[in-house]
């Protein structure tokens, strides 16, 4: 194995396979008590007999999908040396808003900082736009940076943009359907489950949309997070909707933030609009849309609008995808969801305009563009909408200056708490936008109203 894999990083080998690498590269991979059975990839604490192999061996089945790890193998590590010869330059050729200069400068000033914070920002704020001048300056220092997502088609989406923007850099990108080989980079966008093979490796590490899950209910990717970055690096959340957790951080003091209820075209966000259809789930089963979607599908057909059309359950895809075929069979469009093989294609092909719509879970509600689209929630009151959910969905909408509004409409059999809240944050959020565009001021960044 080359030594340069092993920079920044944590991988379990046997002993036949670290043959070649010195001693001191070797770490213990589990912790083995009468009480305790740890793994220190993870963090995972594991249930002694699920954990169990022959011969009081023990291994981790919480990250089983990163490799094997067990008592039997050690993690090799070798400390991070920032041997990067080149400096790549930032060729982004775009401008930022007043406002987004203002929270790109607090963003640069945290990493020289090497603090923590949070850039709470709607959804089509440019929050990648405003990390450049950051990157700029972290990359022309010789240091290492990451921009992690929970999510893989968030990381498919940000890599060409990151790309462009740096052109002459050479960018890793790492998630578990991506075939090729690691190689040693000094800028890095990944999954936030890739994080688990790292070790004080970043000197800034950026967690993009870090309310998604899987991120946010996982306390495994927390851990990873944590020892991913080196102790002196500097952290940066990206999020629309920040967690209660994240704003109770703010409120004490322990995480700066910088706040942006605007949009790069400088427009609110969209609205949404509400229409109760207590039985579309039994016109469904007969293989009937609701009249009032069926008006509106014609529409599209007619002006050639894209859309998406989130729906709560995988199962429901196939029968409305089959009750539009049979309304409009001119209408071309997919189905997609999480565990879809043909999931990044799919939605390769909708970014490419080969198709006029998708039918999708919530796999699609963040990290994704197609702009000039309209938005479709059909059964917006299942419990698997969470507020933030639907106000991710909403964000898809309006988010090109060619096209910065749109519809945005939930079908729903009742008015429920979280779509209400989800009304009521957009509409917090726009009222600080029009404050903002009233004022002409730049967002304070040491504290949010």
């Amino acid at each position: 194995m080359d030594p340069r894999e092993l920079y920044g990083r944590q991988v379990p080998l046997t002993a036949s396979e670290a043959a070649m690498l010195p001693d001191n590269c070797k770490l213990p991979a589990m912790l083995v008590t009468k009480q305790l059975v740890q793994c220190l990839r993870c963090g995972s604490q594991l249930d002694r007999k699920k954990a169990q192999l022959p011969q009081q061996q023990f291994y981790c089945y919480q990250c089983l999908n990163l490799g094997r790890i067990s008592t039997l193998t050690h993690l090799y590590h070798m400390p991070e040396p920032n041997d990067f010869p080149t400096r790549p330059a930032c060729t982004w050729q775009g401008q930022l808003t007043e406002q987004q200069k203002a929270c790109a400068l607090t963003i640069r000033e945290n990493f020289e900082a090497r603090k923590r914070h949070l850039l709470w920002a709607v959804t089509g704020a440019g929050k990648t736009e405003m990390l450049f001048p950051g990157i700029t300056w972290a990359l022309a220092q010789g240091w290492r940076i990451a921009l992690a997502s929970p999510r893989v088609d968030v990381c498919l989406e940000l890599a060409p943009r990151l790309q462009a923007a740096f052109a002459d850099a050479k960018i890793a990108v790492l998630h578990g359907r991506n075939p090729e080989p690691y190689q040693y980079r000094q800028h890095t966008i990944c999954t936030t489950h890739q994080l688990l093979r790292f070790r004080e490796a970043f000197d800034v590490l950026i967690i993009d949309e870090v309310d998604a899950f899987p991120f946010a209910a996982n306390p495994r990717l927390a851990y990873a997070v944590k020892h991913a970055v080196k102790a002196d690096g500097a952290l940066l959340y990206l999020t629309a909707t920040p967690s209660q957790a994240l704003q109770k951080q703010v409120h004490r003091g322990e995480l700066g933030i910088s706040y942006l209820p605007l949009r790069f075209h400088q427009h609110l966000l969209p609205t949404i609009k509400v229409k109760l259809q207590p039985n579309w789930q039994q016109l469904l089963r007969r293989g009937q849309l609701p009249r009032c979607l069926v008006w509106k599908l014609q529409f599209y057909l007619d002006k050639h609008q894209r859309f998406l059309l989130f729906v709560p359950r995988v199962k429901q895809l196939a029968p409305v995808q089959a009750a539009i075929q049979h309304y409009f069979p001119e209408l071309a469009g997919l189905t997609v969801h999480s565990t879809d093989a043909e999931r990044l294609e799919k939605v390769q092909q909708m970014r490419d305009q080969k198709i006029q719509y998708l039918v999708t879970t919530t796999i699609l509600e963040r990290g994704v563009t197609f702009p000039g689209i309209d938005v479709i929630v059909l059964g917006a009151d299942d419990e698997i909408f969470s507020t933030a959910a639907l106000v991710q969905i909403a964000g898809r909408v309006g988010r090109s200056k060619e096209r910065s509004t749109g519809l945005v409409w939930f079908i729903c059999a009742s008015h429920d708490r979280n779509i209400k809240r989800a009304q009521r944050q957009i509409a917090l959020v726009n009222r600080k936008g029009r404050r903002l565009l009233r004022a002409t001021l730049s967002p304070l960044s040491t504290a949010h109203s």
